[in-house]
């Protein structure tokens, strides 16, 4: 079995072109993985085959990498519209950076406006990797009816539902389909020597000869071929099916890639959750292939199923894929062996999750069955990362978008019968002094048997910004005994856990200059109830500001959106630090800037807007800085002044 990924933007006709590729030969098996992604299986001259679909957008990228890890070779489906060529980008991008042979499929071609120039170079822009075109178009009053092939030289035109049929080469195409050729040729004579001699001896090469190249190229993906066609149509659907037969790789190649070591046993790309039925696995067999009941991953594979999850199998062979059924140890992004597994390669990975919620039961009683759920989809989601928020320790969620989060909720509740609620997650402000002072108290109280009392006198003074918490005592003459002092010090640590304006205090340093103490009444629970107070009331007299969290968001983006960005930054608050052409991506640039927290949430949308759903950023924490010309709440809200 051989298996490609079909990957495109929203609306590129991918669905429509695995369907019209499945239905050539045979009848196609479906398994549908969380509503994002399909597996199709179907037979095609005898071969089997496997078509992955993951749905375009920015909230499914994340699937968009394991799909690639498990496949031979990857068709990217785009429309037929120059200006459309950045919403290929992020695709063009992965397939680049995991090494995957890759074919251009110009989709829709039945209602193309734009030149092929211009929609190749639109793409070319966003690619390393040389784009040729395979094919030339051939235009009857402004209308595609058919394509050249640019190897074969043979003109074929396309009928609505059927095959193409050969057609002699008009003569309004001939100058076109030359000039294209001889670019083809010229590219691919760069990998092949015995080819640059006979077009320099001007001879023509043999197609069988050039097509055993371009095989070769493709395989090791030196260059990107590009097809046509109108997948709804049925145009150039077979064409693209026959290059796939002949040009995409065996499984060996996708192992290799993907790092699987000699003893592997199986990439493993999806999981899901299925009411009634439980986790199921996709499990690609490698090597000497699998067996139900055997050992993977340190465990035993519980059932092995086809893609209807129903037709028992008792093994895989080396490059099939199906699904392991009750065997629960078992993850999707992983390689394994039989004892143990190990993760696939970086560029499987998503991109950092942004959108962030802290979701809570609706019903308290669902309590630790959201805990379990969430456990769940963790395992299954490559998107989704879960974690616990501090200020409220309920689960907090980070989903590539809304609709992810959205998606999240209604398995929630098919599969697991459970109903959410979600909330933001709140900016985490601290408070500050901004002048030393020095306050004294006295902490006394008799109400029967053994009393109480301490008398501290401190000095609070800010620190540096990220100094934290010092503290110190410069008792002379035992007023306050040592074995007392740490009492004092713990107490004040209890005091800055909530400032007068409802967040912990930092930056300070809280020093014991003198007190007195009682022989009988004096006790560490006195002196700790004295340091507290002390510093409570100082803090009130210390003119204490609001710091803000401010992030550091480097954001990865096309080229074209760079100028919008700039704007935005402002608008939000945050400083721009600069930006430069990623080294690693055609066409990308990184744009790192600083930014208050609290408008974290606001760049993750305004940037899904305006880069059409193509950039991302990463944050990490930087620093804390004054809050000026805002008021900051006791949960973290932020509103202007």
């Amino acid at each position: 079995m051989r298996v490609f990924s079909v990957l495109g933007p929203t609306h590129s006709g991918k669905s429509t072109l695995i369907d019209a590729l499945a239905g050539l030969d045979g009848r196609p098996t479906r398994f549908d993985v969380g509503g994002v992604v399909t597996l199709q299986s179907f037979d095609y001259i005898g071969e089997p085959w496997l078509a992955i679909d993951v749905d375009g957008g920015a909230d499914t990228l994340a699937y968009a990498g394991p799909a690639l890890a498990i496949s031979d070779v990857a068709v990217v489906c785009v429309p037929p519209d120059p200006d459309a060529a950045v919403l290929a980008a992020p695709y063009l991008r992965l397939v680049e950076e995991a090494g995957v042979p890759c074919i251009l499929f110009i989709n829709r071609m039945d209602s193309a406006d734009g030149r092929i120039r211009d929609i190749i170079a639109g793409l070319q822009g966003y690619c390393r990797h040389h784009i040729t075109l395979r094919q030339v178009p051939i235009r009857e009053g402004g209308q595609v009816v058919g394509a050249v092939d640019l190897i074969s030289e043979r003109a074929w035109k396309y009928q609505e539902g059927q095959h193409s049929v050969l057609i002699e080469l008009p003569k309004a195409a001939e100058d076109r389909e030359q000039e294209a050729r001889a670019e083809l040729l010229e590219e691919l004579s760069d990998y092949d020597d015995h080819l640059l001699e006979q077009l320099i001896e001007d001879k023509q090469p043999p197609s069988e000869e050039i097509y055993e190249l371009a095989a070769q190229v493709l395989q090791n993906h030196a260059l990107i071929p590009a097809y046509l066609g109108s997948a709804s149509h049925g145009n150039g659907v077979t064409r693209l099916m026959k290059a796939l037969r002949h040009e995409a790789p065996g499984v060996e190649v996708a192992a290799e890639r993907a790092g699987a070591g000699e003893g592997a046993l199986a990439l493993s790309g999806f999981a899901d959750v299925k009411k009634h039925i439980g986790k199921l696995v996709v499990l690609r067999a490698l090597g000497d292939g699998i067996k139900a009941h055997d050992q993977l991953g340190g465990a035993t594979v519980g059932s092995l199923t086809a893609l209807d999850a129903k037709t028992p199998l008792a093994s895989l062979a080396a490059g099939e894929v199906g699904l392991a059924v009750k065997s629960d140890h078992l993850n999707p992004g992983q390689i394994y062996d039989a004892a143990g597994q190990t993760a696939l390669p970086r560029w499987a990975d998503s991109r950092p999750s942004a959108h962030r919620q802290i979701v809570m039961p609706a019903h308290e009683r669902d309590d630790v069955r959201l805990s379990n759920a969430l456990a769940r989809m963790a395992e299954i989601d490559p998107g989704l990362s879960l974690s616990q928020d501090d200020a409220t320790g309920h689960a907090l969620l980070e989903t590539q978008g809304p609709i992810h989060m959205r998606r999240l909720g209604e398995k929630l509740e098919a599969d697991f019968s459970l109903e959410i609620t979600t909330e933001p997650v709140q900016a985490e402000f601290r408070e500050t002094i901004s002048k030393p002072v020095d306050h004294r108290h006295r902490h006394r109280k008799q109400s029967g048997g053994a009393g109480q009392f301490a008398d501290v006198v401190i000095r609070l003074t800010p620190l540096a910004r990220g100094a934290g918490f010092e503290f110190d005592d410069v008792v002379k003459g035992g007023a306050v005994p040592k074995n007392y002092i740490p009492s004092v010090a713990a107490g004040a640590e209890d005091a800055l856990q909530e400032g007068p304006n409802g967040h912990p205090v930092v930056d300070l340093k809280v020093t014991l200059t003198d007190g007195k103490h009682h022989a009988v009444d004096s006790s560490d629970y006195a002196f700790r109830t004295a340091g507290k107070t002390a510093v409570r009331d100082a803090l009130t007299e210390a003119k204490p500001v609001v710091l803000q969290p401010v992030l550091k968001a480097e954001i990865h983006l096309p080229s074209d959106f760079v100028g919008d960005l700039v704007p935005t930054i402002s608008g939000l608050q945050g400083q721009v630090l600069g930006f430069e052409a990623n080294p690693d991506a055609a066409g990308w640039e990184i744009f790192n800037a600083l930014l208050p927290a609290v408008a974290r949430d606001e760049l993750t949308r305004t940037l899904a807007s305006a880069t059409r759903g193509t950039g991302w950023a990463c944050f990490s924490f930087d620093h804390y800085e004054e809050l000026r010309g805002g008021k900051a709440g006791a949960k973290g809200t932020y509103a202007q002044a």
